[in-house]
């Protein structure tokens, strides 16, 4: 077996920031939410399946850290060496604390479509058709986990203080036409049972 590394290490400490998050996800259904909410879903369900993917994935990076180490830390030349080295998720993590900070100004969805845009926008390529691509993976990305989370779900998503009315909207109209959509099912579902018995 190889000698503890640094991968080894963060591993066993991102797996351990894991378990504490995991234990804590079991307290947040409180008697204020069951008042509130009652039969609803446990608000740690969702916690806990990111959570667990998270696991699977510190248990793979601490096998590999384990299996093949990394080569020993070679010189990049200062802070400039390092910021050139770490530039990417450096940039990142700026993107994101800017996502969260834009969330209760412009509300979810706009704020992620900016986020996952502007992610893909940094890295990847930079030219009018990757732009397109951007556009058109944005939208359908984001887009559809909206959709899937507001209208499907029902989940309650943060609105923006300047875009709250154009989110109620959006909840109103797409939301209500699926809703419309279900129940035109829905009635028609009997019918249609009755149809194939009698055939």
């Amino acid at each position: 077996m190889n000698r503890l590394n640094r991968d080894t290490l963060i591993a066993v400490i991102l797996l351990l920031l894991v378990g504490f998050f995991m234990y804590s996800s079991f307290s947040i259904k409180t008697p204020v939410f069951e008042k509130l909410a009652p039969g609803q879903m446990d608000p740690g369900f969702w916690p806990r399946i990111i959570l667990t993917g998270l696991a699977i994935m510190g248990l793979i990076y601490l096998f590999q850290s384990i299996v093949t180490p990394p080569p020993p830390a070679e010189k990049r030349g200062g802070l400039i060496g390092w910021y050139r080295h770490y530039k990417n998720p450096i940039w990142c993590f700026v993107v994101f604390a800017i996502f969260l900070t834009i969330i209760p100004i412009l509300g979810m969805l706009i704020a992620g479509l900016l986020f996952v845009f502007a992610l893909m926008t940094m890295l990847g390529p930079k030219d009018k058709a990757a732009f397109k691509r951007h556009s058109w993976t944005t939208m359908g990305t984001v887009g559809g986990m909206w959709f899937i989370f507001a209208c499907l779900l029902e989940v309650q998503l943060p609105k923006g203080q300047y875009t709250g009315l154009f989110d109620e909207w959006l909840l109103v109209n797409v939301c209500g036409i699926v809703s419309t959509i279900g129940e035109i099912f829905a009635d028609a579902a009997p019918s249609c049972s009755a149809l194939l018995a009698s055939v």
